[in-house]
């Protein structure tokens, strides 16, 4: 019976010595090495890739948000705000959980492409866009009329962007030529040169924006 008891203690501080010693490299040690790392090799990213301005954080990089007014439309939607860039449509915001850009939920609307309440939305999207920029329907790109497929795409086209200038300049007070100068600076070309489509940050840009106005005295 002794010898079972005397058995069972030192399995039993075998035990506990093994969970002290785990606990503390993999649930101290190891997380202060990776996070030390992180933080110094990569620390924009592993700082949730922030944009700030003045030295306060009014974004991310990484997801989009949008730039409105306090009115709203007739179907109580945020009406966008004339003096800023817009984002392409986020689909995520159209269900009862969620707000468009919020985080809560991220998402495509999962409608077929032959769908008639896409073809709809597409076709309003395509005359509010218009209108709001004071172009014609057929300059309106198409990141302009659908949604991304998690719904938080923070970034446009260089054709949206170049459709949004006049609106922009005009807005702020700046030239054209000035606004033009920026969405050409903070536009990003293929990865590796082949990947995917030139793009622009809508935040990066309108904080741009934004720094322009205030030097010009017209923020």
């Amino acid at each position: 019976m002794n010898q079972s008891v005397r058995s069972t203690a030192r399995l039993l501080t075998a035990g506990l010595r093994a969970l002290l010693v785990l606990t503390l490299v993999c649930g101290v040690i190891y997380p202060l090495v990776v996070t030390g790392v992180a933080q110094a090799v990569f620390h924009d990213k592993a700082n949730g890739s922030e944009i700030k301005e003045n030295g306060k954080v009014v974004g991310s990089k990484l997801i989009g948000q949008s730039f409105t007014l306090d009115a709203k439309d007739k179907d109580g939607n945020p009406l966008p705000d004339p003096k800023w860039f817009q984002p392409r449509p986020s689909a995520a915001g159209e269900n009862v959980f969620n707000t468009r850009y919020s985080i809560v939920v991220s998402g495509a609307s999962n409608l077929a492409s032959d769908s008639k309440i896409l073809k709809d939305s597409v076709i309003a999207r395509r005359a509010a866009v218009a209108t709001f920029n004071g172009v014609p329907q057929r300059d309106v790109p198409v990141d302009a009329l659908t949604a991304s497929g998690s719904g938080l795409d923070p970034h446009i086209s260089p054709d949206y962007a170049d459709i949004q200038v006049s609106r922009v300049a005009k807005q702020h007070g700046l030239s054209r030529q000035a606004v033009q100068k920026l969405v050409d600076e903070h536009t990003d070309g293929r990865q590796f040169g082949f990947l995917g489509e030139p793009h622009l940050n809508v935040l990066a840009l309108n904080v741009a924006v934004r720094d322009l106005a205030t030097q010009q005295g017209r923020g």
